[in-house]
């Protein structure tokens, strides 16, 4: 057990963290499954849907810092690769 001030505030501090942390990888996990769904379906109106949120919320978890930059976009491309692997042809 901690027995400083700054060890105990120290513990107080991680486990939010950790809480804020697992809220967000979470969020990340959730948004790309929606993508992948809605691509296994062949429905590309709500993939396309699906992938402009998870854009968008990517891009502000750079912002935040809770994504890295090349992390973020990485996923951001393979996802963009997938829907784009349904797109119904033009005739």
């Amino acid at each position: 057990m901690a027995n400083t001030k700054s060890a105990l505030k120290r513990i107080r501090q991680t486990k939010k963290r950790t809480e804020r942390n697992r809220y967000y990888r979470t969020r990340v996990k959730t948004l790309t499954k929606k993508v992948r769904e809605a691509v296994e379906a062949g429905d590309y109106e709500a993939a396309m849907t699906a992938w402009r949120a998870v854009n968008k919320k990517f891009q502000s978890y750079i912002n935040k810092g809770i994504l890295k930059k090349n992390t973020a976009r990485r996923k951001i491309s393979k996802l963009h690769h997938l829907v784009k692997s349904i797109e119904p042809k033009e005739a």
